[in-house]
């Protein structure tokens, strides 16, 4: 780290970030109240917003969403005439899928070969850590230039669209002149990135039926029609011989002219097996960040052991269908729709059902805040410029603050970079990319106030 008083401030503070990690960490805070229970939930955001409180931050509030979640707010005045910045982060994590994959359990901060372990380190618990250091920091050295608002979600994970309900219906609350959304992450450790464009998404479940009920496959198969099999059918129409995502009318041809990402460098970072082909064509740019694509995310059907030798009656499945910027999402989800209802075969009867959705994302780089990260990011990353990049993942609150705050700037940087893991097993954090992002943000802060 650059010998600058910021950056010794926050190396000073890197073991108390360790400690509250850990105890963020330790709270299971899944919002899927199905599989764990709301209490963990509710305790990391009294944490958040003790930690707030513990900060000096005024009008501290648990903010009760539509969808049944609290998201964490507070305001921190600055300098009477400064400009306002948002900071937003979300303690709620994803679930940590099989517990036994992981090396040390999935709740408790580990330290191993100069990472930190545990689910949410990266996404997002991390982020919320990242604003506090720097606003420690600021405060350690003269002062926070600026206004600040933080707000930490409770429910992004689950796609179920509460703050972004919450926030149109208290348009005021979040108004900023900048926002800086702390989830997203570096294109890779020690470059740092701002993202530039978020591909939307829209889940769809397809429900596809045949039978009044199961029947024997040896006396009936081969005439009957077999839903699982007529499902199977339509799901694969959504890609072409070579991978490659296609929904009638969607199109699929936009290219990325930003940072490219490597085939090789893709290969390692998705830990593609030898010998297996990516999909698609184009850049892999252009496959991640500028073109739909389609995922098969679970499928009803009984399983291997156990299974009986039946033609199935009913089958169903679950599709996200990632929407690039620059197209619509509803419209996306009507042509989704669309594609598998007239691609199901031999009559059976489909039904799709839309069951989330968030807007694609594509932010002004020619703005003033912009310029000040990208001093701010060369100051913190000795030697490097900041890289502007894209993410094939989807942050739908971005485009309910744009579309609430036309005029504010929005900036999006975080800790997920590749080697992070997120939503996988063994997620990690780099503390080295956690200490230099909060220096990058109190700088930012700090050239932001004097523009």
């Amino acid at each position: 780290m650059s010998p600058n008083p910021i950056a010794e401030t926050v190396a000073s503070l890197m073991p108390r970030a360790k400690a509250e990690l850990t105890e963020l960490v330790a709270f299971k805070s899944v919002a899927d109240f199905d599989q764990f229970p709301r209490s963990e939930s509710e305790a990391a955001a009294g944490w958040v917003a003790d930690a707030l409180r513990a900060e000096g931050f005024q009008d501290v509030a648990l903010l009760d969403t539509p969808d049944g979640t609290q998201s964490v707010y507070g305001f921190l005045p600055g300098p009477e005439g400064a400009p306002t910045v948002l900071l937003y982060a979300h303690y709620d994590v994803q679930p940590p899928l099989d517990e036994a994959a992981w090396a040390t359990p999935p709740f408790e901060l580990t330290e191993r070969d100069g990472r930190w372990y545990g689910r949410g380190s990266a996404d997002c618990k991390g982020g919320v850590i990242m604003h506090l250091l720097a606003l420690r920091a600021l405060k350690a050295n003269g002062g926070i230039p600026v206004n600040v608002k933080v707000i930490a979600e409770g429910s992004e994970e689950q796609g179920t669209g509460g703050l972004e309900r919450y926030a149109e219906e208290h348009p005021g609350l979040l108004a900023a002149d900048t926002i800086v959304i702390g989830d997203a992450g570096n294109f890779r450790v020690g470059l740092p990135t701002v993202t530039s464009t978020l591909r939307g998404m829209t889940l769809v479940r397809v429900s596809v039926d045949t039978l009044e009920g199961n029947l024997h496959s040896g006396q009936f198969g081969g005439a009957a029609p077999d839903a699982l099999a007529a499902l199977v059918r339509a799901l694969d129409s959504l890609r072409a011989e070579d991978g490659s995502t296609t929904v009638d009318g969607l199109t699929s041809d936009a290219v990325w002219d930003g940072l490219q990402y490597e085939e090789s460098d893709f290969r390692r970072d998705a830990k593609v097996l030898d010998g297996v082909e990516l999909i698609g064509e184009g850049t892999v740019a252009d496959r991640i960040w500028a073109r739909p694509a389609v995922t098969v995310l679970g499928i009803d059907c009984p399983p291997v052991v156990g299974a009986t030798p039946s033609v199935q009656a009913a089958a169903r499945a679950l599709i996200s269908l990632r929407v690039p910027p620059g197209v619509d999402a509803a419209e996306a989800t009507k042509l989704l729709q669309a594609h598998l209802e007239s691609h199901t075969p031999w009559g059976a009867r489909v039904r799709t059902e839309q069951i989330g959705q968030g807007q694609p994302f594509r932010a002004d780089t020619t703005s003033p805040a912009y310029a000040a990260m990208a001093e701010a990011m060369g100051e913190a990353y000795p030697g490097e410029e900041m890289q502007y990049a894209g993410q094939g993942g989807s942050i739908p609150l971005c485009n309910t603050l744009s579309a609430l705050y036309p005029r504010a700037e929005i900036l999006l940087i975080g800790l997920s970079e590749p080697e992070a893991q997120i939503h996988a097993v063994n997620e990690s954090v780099s503390p080295e990319e956690l200490e230099r992002l909060s220096v990058a943000e109190a700088l930012f802060l700090q050239k932001y106030a004097a523009n």
